[in-house]
């Protein structure tokens, strides 16, 4: 799959997940202090609302290189702007959530069929300003993916609703996790994990 059609199906997989959450769990504990309605409106901000957003915002100079340059910029930021981030994110998680109204599972399909839209807009190498700096559009594209994924899964873990995803779209995910985990430093640690060679702290985290 190229990394239009990996987006457009983790977005659809995503739908289908809130299509399916059950009506009366929406202000259920999701994670931490969020709701399932605030944890859907988190995937909802980073995965779909937010892709016609930046698509239409040309970047006038290329910052981050890289997919994997976007989630490790978190790394060398400053420590009040990391704290900044995360405070808007609580924010706008519980915006978003209240946003998707009665019928989220409609509003979500209304927000794909936008992303969807604005992606068919662009040129893979079109440059557009990201919450980083500019960035290509293929290199910032699967970052939105992964979002999807992750967020989605979060929400399938908490409400005990499978969510299904494509082997294209959970590889690309996993992929752009090792390659974080590469640039930022954790390769090696990271590897011997996987094969069973080393156990990961407990608070690990690529991002």
């Amino acid at each position: 799959m190229s990394f239009r059609d990996t987006y457009l199906t983790a977005a659809d997989s995503f739908a289908d997940l809130v299509a399916r959450l059950p009506a009366g769990g929406w202000d259920l504990p999701g994670l931490g202090e969020w709701s399932r309605r605030d944890l859907v409106g988190h995937a909802v901000s980073s995965g779909l609302s937010q892709v016609p957003q930046v698509l239409a915002n040309p970047g006038g100079h290329r910052k981050v290189r890289s997919t994997e340059g976007y989630w490790a910029f978190a790394r060398s930021a400053p420590a009040e702007f990391v704290a900044a981030a995360i405070a808007a994110s609580t924010d706008d998680a519980r915006k978003n959530g209240i946003a998707l109204g009665a019928d989220p599972s409609s509003e979500v399909r209304h927000l794909v069929g936008a992303a969807a839209a604005a992606l068919g807009a662009v040129d893979d190498d079109d440059l557009v300003e990201t919450a980083v700096g500019g960035m290509r559009v293929a290199d910032w594209m699967p970052t939105r993916t992964f979002e999807l994924a992750v967020h989605g899964l979060g929400v399938a873990a908490c409400a005990n609703v499978a969510f299904p995803l494509a082997a294209e779209v959970l590889a690309e995910a996993a992929a752009q996790a090792a390659r974080v985990a590469v640039a930022v430093g954790d390769g090696p640690l990271l590897l011997r994990a996987l094969t069973r060679r080393a156990a990961l702290p407990e608070d690990f985290s690529i991002i």
